[in-house]
């Protein structure tokens, strides 16, 4: 337990802390004592905090008559000041980022508007996502509590958040469709009673010396990954039960026995094949393996698609967060051994989709399984088969040949070094040693969209263009590079007399 400098006074909170302490006490803790325990937000993380704040910006532009209160977080007293100004005038029905404290809480407030002809005032909470989620509502009650309490009358509570069924048809964004605004006042009233108790609980702990003894675990991932992880699990073995696939049940059912190990799981103990496997910790292959291998049909295509998901449509006759490809590969393996590297990258700010679909096609012939891992590009050829009626029949013949890596691995091989994981990422490391993703740019799916992003934005330049193009294109082959070796590898596995036995 780290020994800490005491608050002269009460902390002082705000909705985003409330979330936080709703999470996890020792979570909330560390954010207010020691937030240089925190990881920083990597690319990926961060490009979610400013999404959301642009989708919050451009929420405001269906009110005309808003008025921002701009005063940032270190003039906290000028922004309260402004907001009670913006109040008390009639002529002002609609404020955004409005500063409110009550009960030593500090919230700022997306949208507060006005209810024509009454005393009323209407709480707009903004979020990037497509549906009303349970965080969202408590979110929600704590403002309404800190609201209420500094005296503003409330006639609803909304939350707005962004409509998936939204079709785009091209020119400019239809806000009023885009956004859909839901009363959720009957959802979270009955939540506000309990916000005073709560509240003072996480203040008193705020005031402990100590910080709160919580094991990490599942709660430190939902509603939100938590940014203190590495350092509330720096001191666990790499053989720790979280580790153990197959989720928060049977994790929870271990701890609750005292099992801090995966070793000392006992034998009694039910586990599902795959835990087993990672519990023994040795290299396990399948009876099955090498028939399983062998269904492929030559010419074997290795396919990887590479994606964004725009929370503002950008194309016509795509929806919010529509998955748009804009990159491919593929590795073709000839049966003599002989291999072909085929790609495609749209650099150009356009969707790229129908040019993706037509050099793919061309890429991929009529013959020959198409090797991938998982279902992720069985989706993509649909979304393309059906937003290109033309090209239908091809894409969907595509579709029929898929053939998927990963689960032959799952069902018929595993090794100590994936240590539970089966992503292509733990994967090829552990039976290509010599192959992994250490020597590239980008090392992780999600970093991919990020710079594509970037890349073909206006005021890019041509060399920074040029050096994400190569980052991508790099990515992209690793990955379709990486499953022929793993199916390489998996084939030299069989070509032993003896395969391990079969753990049940």
């Amino acid at each position: 337990m780290s020994q800490l400098t005491l608050f002269p006074i009460e902390p002082r909170l705000s909705k985003s802390k409330f979330v936080s302490g709703l999470q996890c006490h020792k979570r909330l803790y560390l954010e207010i004592h020691s937030p240089e325990l925190a990881t920083a937000p990597d690319e990926q993380t961060q490009a979610v905090l400013d999404n959301g704040t642009g989708i919050g910006e451009l929420a405001r532009r269906q009110f005309p008559c808003g008025v921002l209160v701009a005063f940032d977080h270190r003039n906290v007293a000028l922004a309260v000041k402004r907001t009670r100004q913006l109040l008390d005038d009639p002529a002002v029905t609609v404020i955004f980022e409005g500063a409110f404290q009550f009960d030593h809480v500090l919230i700022r407030v997306d949208i507060l508007e006005r209810i024509a002809g009454t005393s009323y005032w209407r709480l707009i909470e903004v979020k990037a996502s497509t549906r009303v989620k349970a965080i969202h509502l408590d979110d929600l009650a704590v403002q309404a509590y800190v609201l209420e309490g500094f005296g503003i009358a409330l006639g609803g509570m909304h939350l707005m958040h962004l409509n998936r069924q939204y079709v785009y048809r091209g020119g400019e964004v239809d806000l009023a469709q885009l956004f859909l605004q839901e009363d959720v006042t009957n959802e979270v009233r009955p939540r506000l009673p309990d916000i005073p108790a709560r509240l003072s609980i996480m203040k008193q702990m705020l005031l402990e010396e100590t910080t709160p003894d919580v094991e990490p675990g599942s709660h430190c991932h939902v509603p939100f990954s938590c940014p203190f992880w590495e350092h509330c699990t720096a001191h666990k073995d790499d053989r720790w039960v979280f580790h153990l696939p197959g989720g928060k049940r049977t994790f929870d059912k271990l701890v609750q026995q005292g099992i801090e190990l995966i070793d000392h799981i006992p034998d009694d103990f039910k586990l599902s094949g795959v835990q087993q496997r990672m519990k023994a910790n040795l290299e396990w292959i399948g009876p099955d393996l090498k028939s399983a291998l062998q269904t492929i049909r030559y010419p074997v295509h290795h396919l990887d698609f590479e994606t964004f998901m725009p929370s503002v449509p950008q194309y016509p006759m795509t929806h919010p967060y529509h998955t748009l490809p804009f990159q491919w590969s593929n590795h073709i393996e000839m049966e003599d051994g002989t291999v072909r590297h085929d790609h495609y990258l749209c650099v150009e700010q356009r969707d790229p989709r129908e040019e993706l679909a037509v050099t793919l096609l061309a890429s991929l012939g009529h013959e020959g399984s198409i090797c991938v891992y998982s279902g992720y590009e069985w989706r993509i050829l649909t979304d393309l088969a059906e937003a290109f009626p033309k090209l239908r029949r091809e894409l969907s013949a595509a579709a029929s040949r898929l053939w998927d890596l990963l689960i032959v691995v799952r069902k018929h091989y595993y090794h100590p070094g994936f240590l539970g994981s089966f992503s292509i990422k733990a994967v090829l490391p552990a039976l290509v040693p010599s192959l992994d993703y250490g020597d590239l740019e980008i090392q992780e799916g999600g970093l991919a969209p990020l710079l594509y992003a970037r890349m073909i934005a206006a005021e890019t330049t041509p060399r920074e263009k040029t050096r994400i193009c190569a980052a991508l294109l790099d990515y992209c082959k690793r990955d379709t590079l990486g499953m022929l070796e793993i199916r390489r590898a998996l084939l030299g596995k069989t070509f032993s007399e003896e395969s391990s036995p079969v753990l049940r």
